[in-house]
């Protein structure tokens, strides 16, 4: 393996009522009251010690149900016009790794409820980490292109433009 090569290996799968991406929301906020289930596999139960302390965590996955073509240009949901792919969270990328900021409502075992989930069911997971303000939102900050937006997060859901 060469020092540019990554392997990564899921350490559970993300439980959710969307069964693709076709009309499913795109971002946590679009459906703050949907309710997931992270499923952690056995060896890594260990690993939530401590996370139901906090309110909120961020979810590391992998986009295992969008198309595998990645272009650098894509139009994104919220807008409709091509945008670099860096500037969008559109689920076709170089690396098909999504990011997305749940409330944690519960954590047992090896399991954590969360709501405002916004993934296919069966979305391999690759990280958990602890949504903590002062690390991850900085105080001064622009949205690019998406301030002069007029779709809300809210209003949009996912169709068939990254599906498999």
């Amino acid at each position: 393996m060469s020092e540019n090569q990554f392997t990564y290996e899921s350490i559970g799968v993300i439980r959710t009522p969307f069964e693709s991406p076709d009309g499913m929301p795109i971002q946590p906020d679009g459906n703050a009251a949907e309710e997931g289930v992270v499923e952690l596999k056995e060896a890594y139960a260990d690993g939530v010690k401590d996370l139901d302390g906090f309110t909120h965590c961020i979810l590391l996955y992998h986009f295992h149900a969008s198309d595998d073509a990645a272009p650098l240009e894509v139009e994104p949901f919220l807008d409709d016009e091509p945008r670099g792919v860096f500037a969008t969270r559109a689920p076709q990328r170089p690396n098909p790794i999504g990011l997305s900021v749940v409330e944690i409502e519960s954590v047992t075992d090896r399991n954590v409820t969360v709501n405002g989930i916004d993934v296919v069911d069966q979305t391999p997971l690759l990280d958990i980490k602890p949504f903590v303000p002062k690390f991850d939102v900085p105080s001064d900050t622009d949205t690019g292109w998406l301030t002069a937006s007029k779709s809300t997060i809210q209003s949009k859901q996912a169709d068939e433009r990254f599906v498999r």
